[in-house]
């Protein structure tokens, strides 16, 4: 059954409903991000899009497991709970959260039947699914098949819808895919210059990831211009422990920075990022690394990490007042490579962009960061305002000056918010 077909049989009812579907009732979203060995949630009240509870269990799996769940978060009412407990499972790590969100005190609903629906968010899509989509045995499938592409998060994705078909019996799930935005690229961006088979035969492609992230950023750039979506030419810097930028044309992903998997592009916290192919055979020989072992090196031993042991930048700073050369170095090298992929892009547009965005744990918390990738980029008419740039401030703003001829801006992402949105939308409400 197609996916219409799906949702047309939700809608006139013959998909089991549930109390949330209710007319005059507020819609709840639950947003989970299930992991190997942790799981990452949120609910939302979506008439007011207010983040209700939020929280993270780990150590799934381990003999004893942390679950830290906040109730109103980053707000002025905030309270937070820590409970440790055995997760064999994360059957067991979700009936803690149930608990907590209906318990009498502190709970923030009465009971799990005010959760309207679940989105969950998926690696990877592959080729097949190329928009948010109704969870079904067919989209699990579909899920299972793109293991090989995603081996790492794709298989707890997964976990991640079972249990809550397990534990939420008659809720609809939506599965909403870190590679959508990506998928809008042209061949010529996401085609790699290999023998034509491997794509043919192994979907070998530039995928794209932090899609969820960069579809949200896109939308708001477009709200804070006043711009329609569908003209906006801007360049996204989703900069954390994990980082991507997306060159954006015409509302739509035009070019991004990660490839087949999250470690081509930018250097992180932990990945080396674009690096000559050659030497990855040529270290196996040298080191004798199996092909697990050498795909260890380059996702959890190197970047930031690899260059000076940090991973955090607020540490990487530190030590660079300290006068340690190599965290300059490695400072010195991320800017490098944001600056290398920003010009690339404006290339790509033509010149005419209408914002650079940077956005995320680094992008929005790090002045240093975002003051070297502007500097003396003066004459492409980027012109940052050093005082904006150095104050903290909540929310969208823009911290170029206003001679500046492309502005610079900070947006704030919201992954969990616009994977509610997609369920919403998918459901049709």
């Amino acid at each position: 059954m197609s996916g219409a077909g799906r949702l047309k049989l939700f809608r006139t009812g013959i998909f089991p409903s549930t109390p949330r579907q209710e007319k005059g009732r507020h819609m709840k979203v639950l947003v989970i991000n299930a992991g190997s060995s942790s799981c990452k949630y949120q609910l939302l009240e979506m008439d007011t899009q207010s983040v209700l509870c939020s929280g993270l269990a780990e150590r799934i799996g381990q003999t004893s497991g942390r679950l830290t769940h906040k109730i109103a978060p980053d707000t002025d009412k905030e309270s937070k709970l820590v409970r440790e407990a055995a997760f064999p499972t994360h059957v067991e790590a979700m009936e803690l959260v149930i608990a907590l969100l209906t318990d009498p005190e502190v709970g923030v609903i009465k009971d799990k039947g005010e959760i309207f629906a679940i989105g969950h968010r998926v690696l990877h899509g592959g080729e097949s699914i190329t928009d948010p989509v109704l969870v079904d045995s067919h989209v699990k499938d579909i899920i299972k098949d793109c293991f090989l592409l995603g081996p790492l998060h794709n298989p707890a994705n997964l976990m991640g819808i079972e249990v809550a078909e397990k534990l939420f019996p008659g809720v609809p799930n939506v599965a909403v895919f870190d590679t959508e935005f990506g998928m809008g690229m042209p061949p010529e961006a996401y085609m790699y210059a290999l023998p034509y088979e491997l794509y043919e035969e192994l979907k070998i492609r530039r995928y794209g990831f932090h899609g969820t992230s960069h579809k949200y950023i896109a939308r708001k750039t477009a709200e804070y211009l006043g711009k329609p979506l569908n003209e906006l030419r801007s360049i996204t810097m989703h900069l954390g422990n994990g980082s991507s930028m997306s060159c954006v044309r015409d509302g739509k992903c035009f070019d991004t920075s990660m490839g087949l998997t999250p470690l081509e592009g930018l250097i992180m916290g932990t990945r080396c990022g674009s690096i000559d192919p050659a030497i990855v055979p040529f270290v196996m020989e040298k080191k004798s690394l199996s092909p697990a072992e050498a795909d260890t090196l380059m996702n959890k031993k190197s970047g930031l990490l690899g260059l000076c042991g940090y991973t955090d930048m607020r540490d990487v700073h530190a030590q660079v007042e300290k006068g340690d050369k190599r965290a300059a170095l490695a400072l010195q090298m991320l800017v490098r490579s944001i600056k290398k992929t920003l010009g690339s892009y404006i290339f790509l547009l033509d010149g005419k962009v209408d914002a650079l965005v940077f956005t995320a744990g680094i992008g929005e918390n790090d002045d240093i960061v975002r003051a070297a990738v502007c500097d003396g980029l003066e004459s492409f008419g980027i012109k940052l305002d050093l005082k904006e740039n150095g104050t903290r401030k909540p929310g969208a703003r823009t911290i170029s000056l206003p001679d500046g001829k492309i502005p610079v801006l900070i947006i704030p992402t919201n992954e969990e918010l616009q994977i509610a949105l997609a369920t919403l939308e998918v459901l049709g409400k």
